[in-house]
C-alpha cells in the first residue's frame, strides 16, 4: 500500500485562511492555540499517523479483530499503537483541563483526528466513540460520575462506548427493550445491544459503556428512555478496579470493511443484572444521547474527508508511477504515466476538489461549535450553536457520500489493480461504505436537515449562512481574473437555487411533509455542494491575495485557485439541477403502490 502523509499545508491553509483560526484562538480559554502551537501539533500528529498508524492499516484489515473465549484481540501492532497514542496525550486534546484535558479548540482536534482517520480508520474509531462518551458525561453527568470516570476517559487510560440500538430497533430507538431496575442508589441493566464499536478490546483495562435503557414505570416511546454508565469493571472508592460487571461480548460482527475495529454484540445482565449509574435524570436519555450522537456525526463526516484524502493520495501516487499508453499529444511517443491522460486527471481533480471542499466544510462547522462553547456574548454563542446544528447533518451526510464516491474513483484510477486487494485501494471503499449508514443513515440526516434545522425555524439559521454566501459572491465580482468571475457566477447560481429550494421547503414542509421528505436527500446534496463551493471560493480569494507575497508558496496557491475553479465548473452547476427533484420529485417518488414495487 502507498504510504500516507497528512496534507498539512492544506490543513493549515483551511484553518488560517478559510475558517479563520485567529477568530477561534481569540475565544476565552483558547489563547494557547497560537499559530506556532497549532503547527507543532499538526507536525507531531502527522508523525504518529504516518509512521505508526498507517503502516498497520492494511495488515489490520487482513488480520481483523477476533473473539476468543470472551476476549477480543485486536490485530498485531494495534495495542502498541494505542499505547503510543495514549501516552502522547492525543486523547485529551479538546477536553476540559479540570479533568486532565488540554483545553484546545475542537477545530484543532478535528484536524488532528482527520490524520488518525486517514491513516487507520479502524484504529481511530475507538477514540472517536470515546470522545462522544466524554462529551455526554461532561454535559450531563453528576459530579460523582465525573470524578470517577472523566479523568481516565480523557487520558485514554479507559475508553468509552455508545450502546444505543438493538436487533429489533435499528434507527427507531423508541423500540429498545433493554431494562433498568432501581436498586440501592444504582440500577440493574439487562438486555442486548448491537453494533457496539470497540465494545470489547485489549487496549485498556476498563471500558465504560454508555447504555440506553428503559425503566419499568417509564413513559412509552422515546420519552421513557434513560442513559446509564455501565462499566466493564466496577470502580472502587479509591479508583482501583473492582469486580467484573455482569456484561459480556457475545460475538463480533463480520463486516464488509473496518475489519480491525471490533463491532460487538453486547449482552447485559445474563445473571443478576449489570450495575449501571444514571446519567442526569430519568427518562431524558434520548436528549443526552444526542450530545454523544452529534459529536459522533461530526466525527463520521470527518471520516468521509479522511477516507477521501487517503484514497486520493493512493490514486495520485499510483497514477504518477503507472506507465500505460501514449500521450494524446504525441501519437508516436513512448508510453507515459497515466496521470498524463485527461480522463485520469479528471478523476484525480474530482477527488482532490471534493476532498478539499468537504475538509473546509467540516472545519468551518466545528469552528462554529467552538464559538458556541466559548464565546462570551450569549447571542454570538447562540449563533454559533445554530450554525453548528445546521451544518452537522450536512457534514455527516455529504462528506461521507463523497468518501464512498472518491474511494470508488480511486479504484477506477488503478484500473484492474484497484480491484485486487493487495494494492489496498479496495480497502478504502470497503471501509468508507459504513460511514453513510452508522450514526444515523444519510436519509435520516437529510430529514434532520429539512425538518429540524430548516422548516422548524423557518429557514432563519440557513438565511444567516446564505447572506454570508451572498457577500462572498459580491466580493468575487470585484477581484481580477477569469477564475474569480467564473467562481462568482457559479456560486451565485447555486445560492439562487438553494434559496429557492429552502423557500419551497419552508412553505411546504409542515403542510405536506411527505413531499418535503421525498426530496430531502437532494436538498442535502444541494446544500453540501453550495456550501462547499462557498468555502472553496473563500479559499480562492485567499490564494489570490496570498500570491502578492513573493515569499509565498506560489505553486501551492496556484493549485488552490485551479482546484477552486474546477469545483465551480464541475460541481456548482449540479446545485441548480437538483431544484426540480426537490420541489417536484414527490409526484413520482410516492406514486407507486407497494405491490407495484
Amino acid at each position: 500500500m502507498i504510504p500516507y502523509s497528512a496534507p498539512i499545508q492544506d490543513m493549515r491553509f483551511v484553518l488560517n485562511e478559510v475558517v479563520g483560526m485567529d477568530r477561534v484562538s481569540s475565544l476565552p480559554g483558547y489563547e494557547d492555540a497560537t499559530p506556532d502551537m497549532v503547527d507543532a501539533i499538526l507536525d507531531e500528529a502527522n508523525k504518529l499517523a504516518s509512521n505508526v498508524l498507517a503502516p498497520i492499516n492494511f495488515s489490520g484489515d487482513q488480520e481483523g479483530a477476533v473473539l476468543e473465549n470472551g476476549v477480543v484481540r485486536t490485530p498485531k501492532g494495534f495495542k502498541e499503537a494505542y499505547r503510543q497514542y495514549q501516552e502522547g496525550g492525543w486523547n485529551s486534546v479538546p477536553f476540559d483541563p479540570e479533568h486532565g484535558g488540554q483545553g484546545l479548540p475542537w477545530t484543532v482536534a478535528m484536524a488532528v483526528q482527520e490524520m488518525w482517520q486517514s491513516a487507520n480508520m479502524s484504529f481511530a474509531l475507538c477514540s472517536m466513540l470515546n470522545q462522544g462518551a466524554v462529551e455526554a458525561l461532561t454535559e450531563h453527568g453528576s459530579d460523582d460520575l465525573k470524578s470517577i470516570y472523566l479523568g481516565k476517559l480523557i487520558s485514554g487510560e479507559w475508553t468509552g462506548t455508545m450502546n444505543l440500538t438493538e436487533p429489533q430497533a435499528g434507527s427507531d430507538l423508541a423500540a429498545i427493550r433493554t431494562k433498568a431496575v432501581r436498586e440501592n442508589g444504582h440500577y440493574r441493566i439487562s438486555g442486548q445491544k448491537i453494533y457496539i464499536t470497540y465494545g470489547e478490546h485489549d487496549f485498556t483495562d476498563n471500558i465504560i459503556h454508555m447504555v440506553l435503557a428503559r425503566l419499568n414505570d417509564a413513559p412509552p416511546g422515546i420519552k421513557g428512555i434513560s442513559l446509564f454508565v455501565v462499566p466493564k469493571f466496577l470502580v472502587n472508592p479509591d479508583g482501583s478496579l473492582g469486580d467484573r460487571n455482569d456484561l459480556r461480548c457475545v460475538s463480533l460482527e463480520h463486516k464488509l470493511g473496518i475489519h480491525a475495529s471490533p463491532t460487538a454484540v453486547m449482552a447485559f445482565g445474563d445473571n443478576d443484572g449489570a450495575i449501571g449509574y444514571l446519567v442526569g435524570e430519568e427518562n431524558r436519555g434520548i436528549e443526552y444521547m444526542f450530545t454523544m450522537m452529534n459529536n459522533a456525526r461530526m466525527g463520521v463526516g470527518l471520516q468521509g474527508v479522511a477516507i477521501s484524502e487517503r484514497a486520493y493520495q493512493q490514486a495520485r501516487d499510483y497514477a504518477k508511477g503507472r506507465v500505460q499508453s501514449r500521450d494524446m499529444t504525441d501519437a508516436k511517443g513512448e508510453p507515459v504515466a497515466i496521470i498524463r491522460h485527461p480522463d485520469v486527471r479528471r478523476m484525480l481533480m474530482t477527488m482532490r476538489s471534493q476532498t478539499e471542499a468537504a475538509r473546509a466544510l467540516t472545519y468551518y462547522a466545528v469552528s462554529a461549535l467552538d464559538i458556541a462553547k466559548k464565546h462570551p456574548d450569549p447571542a454570538e454563542a447562540a449563533k454559533g450553536q445554530a450554525m453548528a446544528d445546521l451544518l452537522t447533518p450536512v457534514v455527516k451526510a455529504w462528506s461521507t457520500d463523497l468518501g464512498v464516491e472518491n474511494a470508488s474513483i480511486g479504484i477506477q484510477v488503478h484500473g484492474g489493480m484497484g480491484f485486487i486487494e493487495e494494492t489496498g485501494a479496495a480497502q478504502h471503499l470497503r471501509d468508507a461504505r459504513i460511514t453513510p449508514i452508522y450514526e444515523g443513515t444519510n436519509g435520516i440526516q437529510a430529514n434532520d436537515l429539512v425538518f429540524r434545522k430548516v422548516v422548524r425555524d423557518g429557514g432563519a439559521a440557513a438565511g444567516v449562512l446564505f447572506a454570508e454566501m451572498r457577500g462572498t459572491v459580491e466580493a468575487l465580482k470585484h477581484l481580477p481574473g477569469d477564475d474569480m468571475a467564473a467562481i462568482s457566477i457559479g456560486l451565485g447560481k447555486a445560492v439562487d437555487a438553494l434559496e429557492k429550494a429552502t423557500t419551497w421547503l419552508v412553505e411546504n414542509g409542515k403542510r405536506v411533509p411527505q413531499a418535503a421528505a421525498s426530496g430531502a436527500a437532494h436538498y442535502l446534496k444541494m446544500f453540501g455542494i453550495t456550501t462547499g463551493g462557498f468555502l472553496m471560493a473563500r479559499a480562492a480569494m485567499a490564494a489570490q491575495q496570498g500570491q502578492a507575497d513573493p515569499n509565498a508558496d506560489q505553486r501551492f496557491l496556484d493549485a488552490k485557485l485551479i482546484t477552486a475553479r474546477f469545483f465551480a465548473d464541475q460541481f456548482l452547476p449540479q446545485a441548480a439541477s437538483l431544484l426540480t427533484p426537490i420541489t417536484e420529485g414527490h409526484l413520482t417518488v410516492t406514486a407507486l403502490s407497494e405491490d407495484q414495487f
